[in-house]
């Protein structure tokens, strides 16, 4: 499979956000990560279900939503990680971004967020209904999107795993606020909050590769 591989600065906040983008040569399609709290582009599951979707003709995006200062505050703080509007202001630019891309502008978008990621992929997803076509959340915090659940129209993949039981009725209550016929909750079986358990990522990455590969097709 060919791909170009190329690191990118998105112009969002300031100086920018580094990413990293990967594209197939025959792409059908282009995910953009958010990664969860604490964590940055080069998270390892986020990067394991990425190789994953390169696989499937899927591009990616990866990108630190956080600019370095920030996430020193946020190391001391633990405050700008859960705060969903900032994640959704820089993931609905990085959309925009997107857009404006040679490259990217014809491909169909998905979001792929991860613990509070996924409740600012949500909101972003909302605010850019044209362009967003589907969304899959990974152990995500979907309930602290709010408001913006009931106007997501991108096809929405919850998924939780089956030990993380906590999430898994926060995730229960954002399923209601969906509209019908837009999300679907999935349990992964034996997986606590961070899938580590054997076999449990790979099949979020397989989940994942086909909600995106049957709404982004």
């Amino acid at each position: 499979m060919d791909t170009l591989t190329s690191a990118v600065t998105i112009p969002v906040a300031g100086a920018g956000l580094p990413a990293d983008l990967v594209l197939p040569t025959d792409a059908t399609g282009v995910v953009l990560f958010a990664h969860g709290s604490g964590s940055s582009r080069h998270s390892p599951r986020n990067t394991a279900v990425a190789r994953v979707l390169h696989r499937r003709s899927l591009g990616t995006v990866l990108v630190d939503l956080l600019t370095p200062e920030e996430e020193r505050v946020d190391a001391r703080t633990a405050e700008l990680r859960f705060d969903i509007d900032l994640l959704a202001d820089r993931l609905t630019a990085a959309v925009d971004w997107m857009r404006t891309e040679a490259a990217l502008r014809r491909l169909p978008v998905g979001l792929f967020g991860a613990s509070t990621g996924a409740a600012g992929a949500l909101v972003a997803a909302a605010r850019r209904s044209d362009t967003v076509a589907a969304v899959v959340s990974r152990g995500g915090r979907p309930d602290l999107a709010g408001p913006a659940l009931t106007q997501v129209r991108a096809a929405t993949l919850l998924l939780v795993g089956g030990l993380d039981e906590q999430v898994l009725t926060l995730n229960e209550e954002a399923l209601a606020q969906l509209p019908e016929g837009v999300g679907e909750l999935r349990v992964v079986p034996g997986a606590t909050h961070l899938f580590e358990e054997p076999g449990t990522l790979d099949r979020v990455a397989d989940a994942a590769a086909d909600w995106f590969a049957g709404h982004l097709g």
